[in-house]
This record gives structure tokens, C-alpha cells and sequence, in this order.
């Protein structure tokens, strides 16, 4: 059964968290959660309990001003409804005292014209930006406690009213993040998609995001510091990898169960469940989100496309790495797969994807992105810059931490290669932006 509530809301291709996706698998898993030691920043028991005591708070001292991400070029207004979805049939595989999964969504949506009437959503609420200040992969360049992660808002209206659709149903699309990243560090792209006509469902993996927030007011923060020091002390880092991918799958194939309940026990607001067309599911995500998409329309026939941006697709902490290989490796995909790469990641030197491309019968691109960083894939390419400016950041991490590419370029270029993808893939309509070099996005190499 479900308990539904609607709440207001580097070193080459990675997993994606720094486990910002596992960087290279665990690069950053060991890099960035690594880096708060063995005790980590709360036990399992962290979801426990009134919000405020568990919530970290940063270091005392000025804070940069609300940050502002890109706004939508489609033709529809954006709204969201956030979900907490409860899994009944399982126990949390990250806290043993957990008798059941929770997950914290949002569903983005075309809404009607007068959507601006409803609150713009937070980018992450109180307790996630905490968390995020104390464990992100930017903490190397960003001191904490002088970012105002909580204050930026994203372009989409909380509770406004879907847009009519005259009929016609609309695809859908999730979104898996970085490992150790938030469902919200992707809002640029998802806010694109739906005011593009798509209903795009984010996912936070609950215990491996920095900090969850439930509609009660509990947090429940990261454990993977605790993980990957056990598992560095063991010598079991390619089992904690296995069981990374493992829960994304599942939890992503209980958010699709969640997503086809109808009636009483449905998930999704009246509207937006008559408007959501569930034969045409399409995902996406960076780092070990790009893996996540992959891996699950691997195992999972709903799936129809999967777009994996800068993600290693293997049980390995070096890109190089052909052991220890996934299923999505060794079998490839029959449906539709685009690699979204950070400069120098390709097919030829990411031994996952060489796999993945050679056993796949589907149609599928290599694409790079010029000049990117394995973050430039994420709401880091627009935040980072503004971050840089106030705090005085030098241009060289600035380089580090997005690359060199143009900011506003990036994300003309990624909004364009993932809504062609969707479009060509979800709705049958090509526009030949995939087919080769286009002057629209001279950023974006392909890869032979």
C-alpha cells in the first residue's frame, strides 16, 4: 500500500553523487562523502524524529543572495505537486530500522496560463539545502555556510492547474539525480521538459541524497559516508556499488507501480492522472542517474528511451575499468539510448559505455558537450557562475567544478539534445537535431 501526501514543495564519466553520481564509480562517493569520515553525518535513525534537531546548520556569516536558475522556453507554464510514496511491501535497505521505503517526488507539468498566480516552488527545502551545504561535490571550491541553497526557486508554481490537453495525453518522463545529489539539482532540464508538453517525475533516494525532507518535517540524511567506510575498510566497494544501482532500480520501478495505480489508491491528483500517458515513459539522469536510466529500461520494458548524461555503467571506480561490468553492459539496450558526455568521455574511453555501445541493437548517439565538466550536466552550470561572483571564487575552480564551455551555450545545447531525444522517441516527431552537427548547438560533438 501507498501513503501519498502532497507537500509543498570528476575524474571522468561518473555514477554520478560524488558515490554527484558515484564520480568515476566511487570517486566521488570516496572523494566527497568520504571526506566526512567514518561516523558520517547521522545514523540510520536520521529519518527519525522532529526535523529540527537533525537538521545541520552551517557556520555563521554572510550568505550569497537568492541565486536564479534559467527560465523555460516552451510554451506551457510549469506546475508541481510533490509525493511522499511509501513502500509497504519492503524494508529501507539503507536503515534496518526502517520497516518500510520512502521516497520524496515531484511531478512537473504543463499548467494553465494563470499558473503564476501559485507560489514558485523552493529549489530544496530547508532541511535539503542544509544538508546539501554539509555534503555536495563542490565542497572542495564552496566553503559552507556562505551559500543560500534553500533560497533559489525553480520556474514551476506549486498546485497550479494542469494545462488542457485537448484530449491527448502526455508522456512522461523521470528524472534520477547524481548519486548523492538531490531530485532538485536537475530543475533546469525539468522545468524545460514540462513546459515543453511532458510530465517529468524527479526521485530522491532516500539515504543516499544529502538530506530528504518528508511533509512531517522529517529529515533523513545521507548514510553513505558510513557506507563507503565500511565498505573501503572491507575491500567491498564494488559490492556497494552493486547495491547503489540496485535500490535506484527498484525505487524506480516501485515510483512507475506508484504512477499506474488508478482509482482510490491513485498517486496523482484527478487532472494530472487523466492527463499522463503511461505507454510512453521516457528517463533520464547524470552520473548515476544517466546509469539509473539505462539499467532500468534495461530491466524494465516500460521504459521506451533513456538518456544517460556523464554516468559510468559499470560496478568500477575507474572509467577505464572493464570488470565488474553491469547487465546493461553486457546485454546492451533494444530500445533508444543517448550518452551525453563531459569532455573526453566517449564510447572509445569509458570501457561501460565501448559495452554498452557494441551489445545494443537499439538506436543510440554519443554526443560531448565541449568544454563541460561532469557537473556541467546538472543546475550547477547556472548556479556555480553566480556562486563564483559573489563569493570570489578564482575562474580556474570555476573551470573545475563546470569546465570551460559558456554557461548559457550548456544549456541551450542540453535543453536541445534531451527534448529532441524525448520528442523523436515519446511522440514520434524528429526534428534531425540527433542526426548529425547542427549550427544550433556547435557545442556538441558526435561521436563516431
Amino acid at each position: 500500500m501507498t501513503d501519498v501526501v502532497a507537500a509543498r514543495r570528476r575524474k571522468g564519466v561518473r555514477w554520478g553523487v560524488a558515490v554527484g553520481g558515484l564520480v568515476t564509480a566511487s570517486a566521488l562517493v570516496v572523494a566527497v562523502l568520504g571526506a566526512e569520515g567514518a561516523q558520517g553525518p547521522t545514523g540510520a535513525a536520521g529519518i527519525g524524529g522532529p526535523a529540527a534537531p537533525s537538521v545541520h546548520t552551517p557556520a555563521a556569516g554572510p550568505r550569497t543572495a537568492p541565486m536564479t536558475l534559467p527560465a523555460p522556453t516552451g510554451r506551457h507554464r510549469v506546475g508541481t505537486v510533490s509525493l511522499h510514496l511509501v513502500d509497504r511491501q519492503h524494508r529501507d535497505p539503507w536503515a534496518a530500522g526502517q520497516q518500510h521505503r520512502e521516497l520524496m517526488v515531484s511531478v512537473r507539468y504543463p499548467a494553465r496560463a494563470d499558473a503564476g498566480r501559485y507560489p514558485r516552488a523552493p529549489q530544496m527545502l530547508p532541511g535539503e539545502a542544509a544538508g546539501f551545504d554539509r555534503l555536495n561535490s563542490f565542497s572542495e571550491y564552496v566553503p559552507k555556510g556562505k551559500v543560500a541553497w534553500g533560497a533559489t526557486r525553480t520556474h514551476a508554481h506549486e498546485g497550479a492547474p494542469v494545462a488542457p490537453h485537448r484530449g491527448r495525453r502526455l508522456p512522461v518522463v523521470l528524472y534520477s539525480p547524481g548519486a548523492g545529489d538531490p531530485r532538485s539539482l536537475g530543475s533546469t532540464l525539468c522545468d524545460e521538459l514540462a513546459s515543453r508538453g511532458y510530465v517529468v517525475v524527479t526521485i530522491d533516494h532516500t539515504y543516499e541524497a544529502p538530506a530528504v525532507q518528508f511533509p512531517d518535517g522529517r529529515v533523513a540524511r545521507s548514510v553513505m559516508p558510513q557506507e563507503i567506510a565500511r565498505a573501503r575498510k572491507a575491500g567491498r566497494m564494488t559490492q556497494l556499488l552493486r547495491k547503489v544501482a540496485g535500490v535506484r532500480v527498484a525505487d524506480t520501478r516501485f515510483v512507475l507501480d506508484e504512477l499506474a495505480r488508478s482509482g482510490p489508491g491513485s498517486v496523482l491528483p484527478g487532472a494530472l492522472r487523466r492527463a499522463v500517458d503511461l505507454d510512453a515513459v521516457g528517463m533520464f539522469g547524470q552520473s548515476a542517474g544517466g546509469f539509473t536510466a539505462a539499467q532500468a529500461m534495461h530491466d524494465d520494458r516500460r521504459i521506451r528511451a533513456a538518456a544517460n548524461m556523464d554516468g559510468v555503467m559499470g560496478y568500477t571506480q575507474r572509467d577505464d575499468d572493464p570488470s565488474h561490468p553491469s547487465t546493461v553492459g553486457t546485454d546492451g539496450v533494444d530500445r533508444p539510448l543517448l550518452l551525453m558526455g563531459k569532455e573526453g568521455d566517449t564510447h572509445h574511453r569509458v570501457a561501460s559505455w565501448g559495452a554498452v555501445w557494441a551489445h545494443s541493437t537499439g538506436w543510440h548517439r554519443d554526443l560531448t558537450l565541449g568544454g563541460s565538466q561532469h557537473a556541467s550536466y546538472t543546475d550547477a552550470e547556472a548556479l556555480i557562475p553566480q556562486v563564483a561572483r559573489k563569493l570570489g571564487l578564482p575562474r580556474a575552480d570555476v573551470a573545475k567544478m563546470i569546465g570551460t564551455v559558456r554557461p548559457g551555450r550548456a544549456v541551450v545545447a542540453q535543453r536541445a539534445d534531451v527534448s529532441a531525444f524525448f520528442d523523436r522517441w515519446l511522440r514520434g516527431q524528429g526534428s534531425g537535431l540527433l542526426d548529425g552537427p547542427s549550427s544550433r548547438c556547435p557545442e556538441v560533438r558526435f561521436v563516431p
